[in-house]
């Protein structure tokens, strides 16, 4: 019995991996995270605070991560990331997001996933293949509000600031245990050939058309910020 659950609840993980995804998929979840991101971005009082949004070096956009549980705990997620260049915002790239924990848990959510790298180091941590936050990047829940970096200590300790929104409510959590990792097929899919993550982030693939759009939003929340 116990291993019947345990297999039920690691099949959360493992679904998105079954299912290829198609070129519209790609473009379907982009659109998401445009919608997710400016969503948060018009919460004046409740949104990423303007010292942390002039300072990003890369950002990531996880719309609607799954997590499930039933005594053992699963999450998983597919996302993109875009990254700042001397000439802008990098075109996007895909990332998967997968974790477990375990616990006395029932029940299902959909959240939504904001990580923001905030130094050279969070951007290095992005271009690797896979890594683990809390393990192999230090990560801190991200304080909201305009000003709300002043009462924390994230500029001396954390690399990527994460949080999260569900039913609406945007807050930092804390995303320790969760693997970090490219997503290499979906990447290749979306452009139609084969591009290393790094020559992608540094700004060395033109944006795609379909892409322009997340991207400006992006630029017009990070840009807008260093301006003030």
């Amino acid at each position: 019995m116990f291993k019947k659950l345990t297999i039920l609840a690691a099949s959360v993980c493992m679904a998105g991996q079954v299912h290829a995804a198609s070129r519209q998929d790609l473009q379907d979840r982009i659109d998401a995270a445009k919608t997710v991101l400016d969503q948060i971005m018009r919460a004046d009082d409740k949104g990423i605070p303007l010292g942390i949004l002039q300072q990003a070096t890369c950002v990531g956009v996880v719309p609607g991560m799954i997590k499930g549980a039933f005594v053992f705990g699963a999450q998983y997620g597919q996302g993109i990331v875009t990254c700042r260049t001397g000439h802008g915002w990098s075109a996007p790239v895909f990332i998967r997001l997968a974790g477990g924990s375990w616990g006395l848990q029932i029940g299902g959510q959909s959240t939504d996933l904001v990580l923001v790298a905030v130094n050279d180091k969070g951007f290095q941590d992005l271009l690797k293949s896979k890594f683990k936050i809390g393990a192999n990047a230090s990560a801190a829940a991200g304080p909201i509000g305009r000003n709300g970096e002043a009462s924390t200590d994230w500029r001396l300790s954390a690399e990527l600031l994460t949080y999260s929104r569900t039913k609406g409510l945007f807050a930092g959590i804390d995303l320790d245990g969760t693997s970090v990792s490219q997503n290499n097929s979906d990447t290749d899919t979306y452009y139609g050939q084969e591009y290393p993550f790094q020559t992608v982030l540094k700004g060395n693939v033109a944006v795609p058309q379909d892409s322009i759009a997340f991207v400006q939003t992006v630029a017009h929340y990070f840009i807008e910020a260093k301006n003030q």
